[in-house]
């Protein structure tokens, strides 16, 4: 197994609802908070894939949903 395999990333969410992985053992940044997912860095991208499903930022969906109304 590489050492980029290795490695463990969690699944991070910002305050646009916008998804990223993180190295396990780094400290998250600011303005970006834990999903709950961890895994293999294939783990964390597959599951974004499946969860991630509107890539608008949530003030954009926020603003489009008052426009509508």
């Amino acid at each position: 197994m590489s050492e980029q395999n290795a490695q463990e990333y969690l699944v991070v969410l910002n305050d646009e609802e916008q998804y990223s992985i993180w190295r396990a053992e780094r400290e998250l940044p600011a303005g970006w908070r834990a999903e709950g997912t961890r895994g293999t860095k294939e783990e964390c991208l597959s599951h974004i894939g499946t969860a991630w499903t509107d890539m608008r930022p949530l003030s954009l969906r926020q603003r489009m949903a008052e426009n509508a109304a």
